[in-house]
């Protein structure tokens, strides 16, 4: 049976040590003592975040265990691509019902497989018995004046998302029985939720472009209020602009709009820049083979009583009545 120092030799700390990226600071230190040591790159700041994972409620229990590496890590990564930061190193904090190898071993892959693309080392953690449960923060490093902060959205600044959005809610939808799609476009779904993209090459590339952003973790009408409340703005959406793959428009349009706009677990980047920008923006998608749309439009409060909000609006310009929100943690829909 593995005691919980050969769980982490085995599955992890060799696996780190031989993964350790070649232009690691000499004055760094991984793995193997009482704390890691770590320095952001020279005039930069260290960019911190982290997120847990935890059974039932982010994953289902029958989830690919290497799917779940890979997810445990990305959506880590995608809080640095909003920011603009790029991946330094992490730690991994978990709960294990049981020390199952064939498991250990298949996450691990997932794990490393993406830390790998992206030169990011894991330099400590802790791991205990008890319902699983996963936990990773994350650290890159950003120049402080090019960091894309939330709080930075300005008046006539255009709205972009990256990539499409809807498909991890629509494979949610489906393995709860709230709908159904065909073998090919369930597939797709099914790899939207489980196996996101961090947008760290798109985030690297806004720097100098895009004023404010984030990642749609949780949904765009309650992550864009993130933004307009941090900046003190409104903003206007074109509902039919937001973009959605084939498979989610083979869906009814209730379920589209339902997916795209309150879904959650994206992990696209929302962000806004300014209209002289927008030539610049396209080319960095283009560069990085992650397209980008423009959805809408930030404005100013009009008062000192308006509060920030979103105008949902469709192509022809026609207010839409919409109750949407975000995903809650405590109270999901």
């Amino acid at each position: 049976m593995l005691s919980e120092f050969s769980l982490i030799d085995r599955f992890f700390a060799r696996r780190a040590a031989a993964a350790r990226p070649s232009d690691a600071a000499r004055d760094s230190l991984g793995i193997g003592d009482d704390c890691a040591l770590l320095a952001p790159r020279a005039g930069e700041m260290l960019a911190i975040s982290t997120d847990m994972l935890v059974e039932g409620r982010h994953f289902f229990a029958d989830i690919d265990p290497e799917a779940l590496g890979h997810k445990t890590l990305a959506v880590n990564l995608s809080d640095l691509a909003a920011m603009g930061a790029q991946p330094q190193a992490f730690t991994l904090a978990f709960s294990l019902p049981k020390a199952d190898e064939a498991w250990l071993a298949a996450f691990s892959e997932g794990l490393f497989a993406l830390a790998g693309r992206y030169g990011c080392e894991l330099i400590g953690g802790d791991t205990t018995g008890g319902p699983l449960n996963l936990c990773i923060t994350v650290f890159g490093s950003v120049p402080p004046q090019a960091a894309l902060r939330r709080d930075a959205a300005r008046p006539g600044d255009d709205i972009w998302i990256s990539g499409t959005l809807g498909d991890a809610r629509a494979g949610l939808g489906i393995q709860r029985g709230e709908w159904s799609a065909d073998a090919s476009d369930a597939a797709t779904f099914r790899r939207a939720l489980e196996r996101p993209e961090p947008r760290v090459p798109l985030g690297l590339a806004l720097r100098g472009l895009a004023h404010a952003a984030l990642d749609l973790s949780d949904g765009l009408a309650g992550d864009l209020l993130h933004i307009l409340e941090r900046s003190r703005m409104r903003a206007t959406v074109d509902v039919d602009a937001v973009p959605r793959s084939g498979a989610l428009r083979r869906l009814a349009p209730a379920i589209q709009q339902r997916c795209t706009l309150a879904g959650g677990d994206d992990y696209e980047l929302c962000f806004t820049a300014p209209a002289t920008a927008r030539a610049a923006i396209e080319a960095a998608g283009r560069e990085v083979a992650v397209p980008v749309t423009r959805i809408g439009t930030i404005s100013a409060l009009e008062t000192a009583d308006d509060r920030p909000a979103i105008t949902w609006r469709n192509a022809d310009g026609a207010p839409l009545t919409l109750m949407l929100q975000g995903f809650d943690h405590f109270h999901a829909d």
